[in-house]
């Protein structure tokens, strides 16, 4: 069981991390001029086309089966391709601290998810752990200075939070028959397809340029930030994700999660040469500290597992076929 979660932990923080490359390459682009809609569909097509043979050879072999198609196609519409529209649509009306704020709000709906559909009332220190982690996100998206929301705005960033909600919950969805690696490649196709269809009808703008674009302070191909936000981005960061949240329960991996905001910081400041302040510093403390809360708490108050039931707690599920689906 100890092993199980020491793995969940290293894929979720392994996950948070390649995520968090995602801004710095995402940026660099945007800046060369491309819109936020033709980087995200390059990320997510190319992600899949990456995946696809593996993926279909686990198929083939006999680790998985077709009759989780419709988990798979809800994940890949909502998760993947509906929290990536509503989070830039967001950020189109509103800076991309607030807009990033919102989305990591699905974090509580992860939570009361769990309390109304099975029950898992969240103990004291969670709640604790909860509150000290979404400060020190404001802390570290330094939202002191932010003005009045704008309403079509905060719609849209509360459509993010629902489909970041909607990326852990499905992710844990006991069926050993359907790998990390195939229920990524899955939702990888279906947002790909949703992504083109949006961009084809007018909803997402897509635009992109072969220009050279600025990393590390030196002018480097397009291509790279295009390979890193396909294969570092979404490949690992989407594959690594899946397990961690079955490892660790949906509610345990959400908040580990939100050690992306951290890593997006710390990429930026590397790639992009943005200077992190004392105060986004001790924000990141508190987060660090709010998910050493949560992982205490659910040590302390494993929740039970139920037939048929998503699991919400760290212990409910100690399965090393998942490891191995990596």
């Amino acid at each position: 069981m100890r092993r199980s979660l020491n793995v969940g932990l290293a894929m979720g923080l392994l996950s948070a991390a390649t995520f968090g490359t995602s801004g710095s390459f995402a940026a660099s682009l945007i800046a060369a001029g491309w819109t936020p809609g033709a980087a995200v569909t390059a990320r997510v097509v190319i992600a899949a086309l990456v995946l696809t043979v593996p993926a279909l050879l686990h198929v083939r072999s006999g680790h998985a089966n077709w009759a989780s198609v419709r988990t798979i196609s809800v994940y890949g519409a909502i998760a993947v391709a509906g929290a990536q529209l509503c989070y830039f649509n967001a950020v189109a009306h509103l800076s991309v601290g607030v807009a990033l704020l919102l989305e990591y709000s699905g974090i509580l709906l992860v939570v009361a998810w769990g309390w109304l559909r099975h029950g898992h009332r969240p103990a004291r220190l969670t709640v604790v752990g909860g509150g000290a982690a979404i400060a020190g996100l404001v802390l570290v998206l330094d939202l002191a200075g932010a003005h009045r929301l704008d309403a079509v705005g905060a719609l849209w960033g509360l459509g993010a939070a629902v489909g970041l909600a909607a990326y852990f919950i499905l992710s844990a969805e006991r069926d050993e028959s359907v790998p990390p690696l195939v229920m990524a490649w899955g939702g990888l196709v279906v947002g790909g397809i949703v992504l083109a269809v949006a961009g084809l009808s007018g909803l997402l703008p897509l635009h992109a340029t072969f220009t050279a674009v600025t990393l590390l302070g030196r002018q480097v191909s397009w291509i790279l930030p295009v390979l890193g936000l396909a294969l570092i981005a979404a490949v690992v960061a989407y594959v690594a994700g899946i397990a961690a949240v079955r490892l660790l329960g949906s509610r345990l991996a959400s908040f580990v999660g939100l050690a992306e905001v951290l890593f997006a910081v710390v990429f930026a400041w590397l790639l992009l040469e943005q200077r992190l302040d004392a105060t986004q510093l001790a924000g990141g403390a508190l987060v660090v500290a709010g998910i050493a809360l949560v992982r205490l708490d659910e040590m302390r108050h494993p929740a039970p597992v139920e037939a048929g039931e998503n699991v919400a707690g760290a212990q409910a599920v100690a399965c090393d076929a998942v490891a191995t689906g990596v």
